[in-house]
């Protein structure tokens, strides 16, 4: 997903404490899995925020695909408003049209977004009701945006590629097999959106994570902590408005629809009993979706 977000500056300075965050950095260009999985082990146990260099993604896909981003916000409305989101959450979706905090806010999100995502195994030759996340993706006009999709269909799948490798240590860093996620059920069909520390402390304290150049951040989500029975953390996190607009490219991924999310082998023991009931990747996945645009039934 392709996302701009429009800045609003409304830090608390009483109630809003901000450090400068130091994460672990993740070479995968490192030959030695064991040694990275380590590191990869204590940044997941620590905030589950860390940085990924020697991706593989070259500085110029990055470059073109943030400025054909550019190029699709740009446009007038009326244009964007062509490719609006579908019921499946592909495509445009305007300003206030997500609620990601309702505990916190009384509107939606100040952003501005375009979805595209997995369509699903190649062998699928209808859109199944039951898989409401694979489906075919929505694209601007070739002749208003020449090359906007192949630039971002290329992106996406080096990101995805990226994140099989992430997966793959990650693997090993919860003792398990190196392809234990690479399976149909798990990342071989994954629910894959690309979109253009502590969670309960009152009052909350909060850590900057700067850029670096070259370098991805990653976080984990909510599935992760799940499945590892609390051990790796998926930490809250938000943008600090500054007056200026803001453009980034996350990518979101997920196991696919019927892959079922409990603890695993490796997290849990006769003194340490799972922490989450069993539940299926497409019922927690609706459930979160449904949340995030559920202040559009309200009057």
């Amino acid at each position: 997903m392709h996302r701009k977000r429009v800045m609003e500056n409304k830090t608390d300075p009483v109630n809003l404490t901000i450090e400068v965050s130091s994460l672990h950095c993740i070479d995968l260009a490192n030959s030695n899995l064991h040694q990275t999985a380590d590191l990869l082990k204590q940044a997941c146990k620590d905030c589950g925020f860390f940085y990924v260099i020697n991706h593989g993604i070259s500085a110029e896909l990055e470059d073109e695909a943030f400025e054909q981003s550019k190029k699709f916000f740009a446009l007038p409305l009326e244009e964007k408003m062509k490719v609006f989101r579908n019921e499946k959450y592909r495509g445009y979706s305007p300003v206030l049209d997500q609620m990601l905090d309702p505990e916190n806010q009384v509107q939606g999100d100040y952003k501005v977004g375009f979805t595209i995502g997995f369509e699903g195994p190649k062998d699928v030759t209808h859109w199944d009701i039951e898989k409401p996340f694979y489906s075919p993706n929505i694209w601007p006009n070739h002749d208003v945006l020449l090359g906007w999709r192949e630039t971002m269909e290329k992106y996406y799948q080096e990101a995805l590629r990226v994140c099989k490798t992430i997966a793959r240590i990650m693997a090993l860093a919860l003792d398990l097999d190196e392809n234990y996620f690479d399976t149909p059920e798990m990342l071989g069909n994954p629910i894959a959106d690309m979109i253009c520390k502590d969670k309960d402390s009152k009052p909350q304290k909060w850590e900057y994570v700067p850029s670096i150049k070259g370098a991805f951040i990653v976080n984990l989500g909510d599935l992760l902590e799940r499945w590892s029975n609390g051990y790796f953390k998926s930490t809250l996190h938000r943008v600090l408005g500054t007056g200026q607009d803001r453009y980034s490219i996350p990518f979101f991924v997920k196991p696919s629809h019927n892959c079922v999310i409990e603890c695993l082998p490796t997290c849990q023991s006769e003194n340490n009993l799972p922490k989450y009931p069993a539940i299926k990747c497409l019922t927690l996945l609706s459930q979160h979706y449904k949340a995030a645009h559920a202040h559009h039934k309200q009057t």
